[in-house]
């Protein structure tokens, strides 16, 4: 899986995907992860990439042109997707993400910045529209790292299949069953007692007695 993120700021994501499990996908070339600099793609005088909106209002606007030179010279994969980070989008799920891992060689992830993006973008790359959640953030930087991260994760060898078929949306997205609203499961590890300011916190007898079934029971009950 290839993914592209289309920028300002293209250092933001060095850190985070410099670590752990994505680090793992890169260097195994089960991902391969490409940041670039919207203003590498203006043509004008100033690298200008954003200006004021017709019809008045607060704040800046990217402009189309940069956006849609930049997706076009890294749009390298016939089974691509181009989505853009807006809080107006549509609500990234658990599905979304296994889809998308499963259909798309790549993803190209148009980060949102100031007052939003031209509506012309949107229409020329034929993009949808993806917002992480209802609320507004400063970028969609953030947004990008999150679909990176969750797509990743299903992508075939990154993590041990079996390690996440317990986790909260599995049965709904993977197995095709009916939402039943059940997350996870409660998770205990060493050590079997913790003190905190003198009140003792146990982990339940059931998960250290052995027994396999009532172990599965307990974790069906407590979903």
């Amino acid at each position: 899986m290839r993914f592209d993120i289309i920028t300002v700021f293209p250092k933001i994501f060095d850190s985070y995907f410099g670590e752990s499990i994505i680090k793992r996908a890169r260097a195994l070339k089960l991902v391969d992860i490409k940041t670039h600099d919207i203003r590498a793609f203006a043509e004008n005088k100033h690298k200008k990439i954003d200006d004021r909106p017709y019809g008045g209002g607060a704040g800046m606007v990217l402009m189309a042109d940069s956006i849609v030179r930049a997706v076009e010279s890294v749009k390298k994969q016939k089974k691509s997707k181009i989505i853009i980070l807006s809080p107006k989008g549509k609500q990234f799920t658990q599905k979304m993400a296994y889809d998308w891992s499963r259909k798309y060689s790549q993803l190209i992830l148009i980060s949102g910045r100031y007052e939003g993006i031209d509506e012309r973008a949107k229409k020329i790359l034929r993009a949808e529209e993806v917002s992480i959640g209802p609320y507004v953030m400063t970028d969609g930087d953030v947004g990008a790292m999150a679909i990176v991260s969750a797509v990743t994760r299903l992508i075939p060898n990154v993590i041990n299949f079996n390690s996440l078929q317990d986790e909260s949306f599995f049965g709904k997205v993977i197995k095709n069953e009916a939402e039943t609203g059940e997350l996870e499961y409660p998770h205990y590890t060493r050590p079997e007692v913790f003190e905190y300011k003198g009140k003792k916190y146990r982990v339940p007898k059931v998960l250290l007695s052995g027994d396999h079934k009532k172990v599965k029971e307990w974790r069906e009950k407590h979903r």
